[in-house]
């Protein structure tokens, strides 16, 4: 159980509260570099932890990330025209350049004006087929060191699904092995017959709804680990939790990442590589997705895209969060027809920001109050005025891992193996 008031200092992203002092102090992902036309296209609003961006693409292609009211009159520049080497205002005309440079100020004669004003902008690269923006004080820390980040668009693979809860209820799910074997059971069924990683990997979880689980705070976050025992011998997954958000799959080809977009609505995104097979190509691309339930089409008509979060097709009370109780009548355990919608319906029915004063953990959640407590310790960092140890901390030696031992072994033993 968690006090209210550490509920609230841990869920609370806005500019000004202790996780969003510092969630800033990391690069965050803003959204897809797909999600962003090419030179002088439409500019695109950005949420990220409770503020809202405009960002666009200058007329040599270079990415601009800004606050989204204008300097001037506060009009927002999501209407604007990207041109004129920025982004000029539909209002009065004033144009910024990427850096917040203003570039034009046609209402004003003096031409010494615009050189006493600047746009807040902020730092943004591009890797990995992301867009990254960093919010905080002082120069920004290196990007996140993960291997797919320069690797070639045909080796990776990425999804992103806009969530209408808070991002922490849903890393929740991501350290919480025991409800794979309850809430996903139909999908270890229909996935018993596939071939690629996520499924054969997970097939023995339809075998033990009772793992043994551990976890180990680390100067990074955790290491989490779930040991089922089938047939005699010992399936050992481990799994490294990085602060503020990533976990890496111990299938050993995917990270996930949840990003707090507000308060109560987070931006989840999925990246499969490895360095061998080429995830962003055909067809083993549409194969993964429909896995998993993230094409384009699943995405759109359950209301996870950016352009269908707003409409009626996001899960809600009134559309039934897309369960289909006949189905369960008839052999679906859940009712929802792909594992995204069973992700997500447990984190969206919990509330926007689950009440965790309600909650009662048990041994096998000693995963979900490490993850608390490391959360809590991050927010203690920044309420000090001290850059968290995360936000600077390499990661590309970590990895997920999945190990066949004899029953009994202890888990600890395969940490190093988690370490390359």
């Amino acid at each position: 159980m968690l006090s209210k008031e550490d509920n609230e200092r841990m869920c609370r992203v806005g500019p000004g509260t202790p996780m969003g002092k510092a969630l800033r102090y990391h690069w965050l992902p803003a959204l897809s570099s797909s999600d962003l036309p090419g030179p002088d296209g439409d500019p695109v609003q950005v949420e990220l932890v409770g503020q809202s961006f405009v960002a666009f693409r200058d007329s040599a292609g270079k990415v601009g990330l800004l606050d989204e009211l204008c300097l001037h009159r506060a009009t927002s520049l999501t209407v604007g025209r990207v041109e004129s080497g920025g982004i000029r205002c539909i209002y009065h005309g004033w144009v910024f350049s990427t850096e917040g440079k203003v570039l034009e100020t046609p209402n004003v004669i003096d031409p010494a004006f615009k050189s006493r004003l600047k746009a807040h902008a902020y730092p943004v690269r591009e890797a990995g087929g992301l867009i990254w923006a960093y919010l905080g004080d002082g120069d920004p820390p290196p990007l996140p060191d993960f291997p797919w980040m320069n690797a070639d668009a045909s080796m990776r693979l990425h999804t992103r699904s806009v969530i209408g809860c808070n991002f922490v209820q849903l890393i929740e799910g991501l350290i919480d092995s025991a409800h794979l074997s309850v809430l996903h059971k139909s999908f270890l069924e229909r996935a018993a017959s596939s071939d690629l990683n996520f499924a054969t990997k997970t097939s023995h979880m339809a075998f033990d709804a009772a793992p043994v689980i551990g976890a180990e705070a680390t100067d990074f976050g955790m290491y989490y680990a779930a040991v089922r025992e089938v047939n005699g011998e010992a399936q050992i997954r481990i799994a490294p939790f990085m602060l503020p958000f990533w976990v890496l799959n111990p299938n050993g080809d995917q990270a996930t990442g949840v990003v707090p977009l507000t308060d109560e609505k987070s931006a989840f995104y999925t990246l499969w590589w490895d360095g061998e097979r080429k995830f962003g190509e055909e067809p083993l691309r549409t194969k993964q997705l429909e896995l998993v339930g993230r094409t384009p089409a699943l995405l759109d008509a359950h209301g996870f895209s950016r352009t269908a979060y707003e409409t009626p097709r996001r899960m809600s009370k009134e559309n039934g969060w897309h369960q289909d109780r006949v189905a369960m009548k008839n052999g679906s355990f859940s009712g929802l027809s792909t594992l995204t919608l069973e992700d997500a319906v447990v984190g969206v029915t919990a509330g926007t920001i689950r009440p965790r004063d309600k909650e009662t953990l048990c041994a096998p959640d000693v995963g979900v109050a490490l993850l608390y407590r490391s959360l809590l310790k991050m927010c203690q960092q920044a309420e000090r005025g001290e850059r968290p140890s995360s936000a600077t901390q390499s990661i590309a030696h970590l990895h997920g891992i999945h190990e066949t031992a004899p029953a009994g072994i202890g888990w600890k033993e395969f940490i190093p193996k988690a370490i390359s």
